[in-house]
């Protein structure tokens, strides 16, 4: 996704980002990563001999040395202060249950909510980063879009980092469609800095990586730039739909990813014995671990549900809108090759959310392991959440800065 909610044909040639001069940059970036790799792959059992496989060999909370927690206590945030961070610290904080520390830079003036604890963070010195995240149950991943371009690649130095620490659970920076779909990936040129620290993690062998997949977040795609995300122009009234408008996906709000993970991080690490692991499965952050993506929903909808529900939160009409019809597929076709030219900014976001509605059935959550029931995640109000879109858009937090 475009931000964060970062997320079948081709993806045509040397087309990656937002513009053809960004992928040269990203280029030369996946090309220093796949030999970062090759080179991790043959030093990382020396230097971290305390593996995942090692770790994860001991499956049963019986089985775990003494003094081990089978709770997670200390989270580690990168973004605590930002757009989907924010939300997940105010659920981790209302447990009760979690010491919060937030991993920032010097200079960082985004404010913490209370009960935070702030660590100052120098992606130029790995010793700051293994201390800081020294003793932490799982270290959660959340970075601007344009993180992905940043030469520091704080993400792959905060993956690294976590494994030097001894890290068990890493949450990369990859919220959105489902990641283990490579061909959605692909196709939505999500595949390349979204997987990389989850590759790096992967070859590392020490931090179990876990992805929330929440599809895009309803209230930034709906309102924030609407016309180039879920394709309603609040401000101009006009819709674009793509084919007919009836491709049904899920989404989920703000709201519910921050209750998911706060829910998520309740659960006991292990279960307790064999017995335990059969009869609560789903009860362990170990058993979502090993499916590598937690689904989460908010509202399985197609454009059409939104565009009822945006009429009823206005009170509005039809006669009140603009509404067009696309195709999906020549749409997106349009948005990708504008992105090869670099002449479109936006060209991103359009291809991006096209791609979600084609009629495949890929941007359906609900086709998968949803994770709603086990997390005990509540059902939402469309209409409600239209509106707090409209509110969050008024205070300029839905768009780029």
């Amino acid at each position: 996704m475009d931000d964060g909610p970062v997320r079948p044909g081709g993806c045509p040639e040397g087309v990656r980002l937002h513009n053809h001069q960004e992928y040269s940059s990203q280029h030369r970036f996946l090309d220093f990563t796949q030999y970062k790799l090759s080179t991790l792959s043959s030093l990382h059992r020396e230097t971290f001999p305390q593996t995942r496989d090692h770790i994860m060999s001991l499956k049963y909370a019986k089985d775990q040395p003494a003094g081990f927690n089978n709770h997670v206590e200390k989270v580690a945030i990168v973004g605590a202060g930002g757009t989907i961070g924010s939300y997940f610290t105010k659920y981790l904080l209302a447990t009760g249950k979690h010491t919060i520390t937030a991993l920032v830079r010097a200079r960082s003036k985004v404010p913490l909510a209370d009960g935070v604890h702030r660590v100052e963070i120098d992606y130029n010195n790995t010793t700051t980063l293994v201390d800081a995240l020294k003793g932490q149950d799982i270290l959660i991943i959340t970075l601007g879009a344009m993180s992905r371009l940043d030469p520091l690649q704080p993400e792959r130095k905060l993956v690294e980092a976590a494994a030097q620490a001894g890290v068990p659970y890493v949450m990369p920076n990859a919220y959105g469609p489902d990641p283990l779909n490579p061909t959605l990936m692909r196709e939505m040129m999500l595949d390349g800095p979204l997987a990389n620290g989850r590759a790096i993690a992967e070859d590392l062998g020490v931090s179990q990586w876990l992805v929330l997949a929440c599809g895009f977040w309803y209230e930034w795609s709906l309102v924030g730039n609407g016309k180039n995300r879920f394709g309603i122009d609040f401000d101009e009234r006009t819709v674009t739909l793509f084919d007919e408008g009836e491709e049904k996906i899920t989404t989920a709000t703000f709201e519910q990813c921050g209750r998911a993970v706060a829910a998520l991080l309740s659960l006991k690490k292990l279960p307790e014995d064999a017995v335990d692991a059969e009869k609560n499965k789903d009860s362990t952050i170990a058993h979502w671990a090993s499916k590598k993506a937690v689904y989460i929903s908010s509202f399985r909808v197609n454009q059409k549900d939104m565009f009822e529900s945006a009429k009823r939160v206005t009170g509005t009409t039809d006669a009140d809108w603009k509404v067009e019809r696309v195709g999906a597929r020549e749409h997106w076709e349009q948005a990708v090759e504008a992105l090869k030219q670099g002449t479109d900014r936006e060209a991103f976001s359009r291809a991006l959310y096209t791609r979600i509605f084609f009629p495949t059935g890929e941007g359906d959550h609900t086709k998968l392991e949803l994770a709603n029931a086990a997390l005990g995640l509540p059902e939402e109000d469309l209409d409600e959440q239209t509106e707090e879109g409209i509110r969050l858009g008024k205070t300029g937090v839905l768009t780029y800065h």
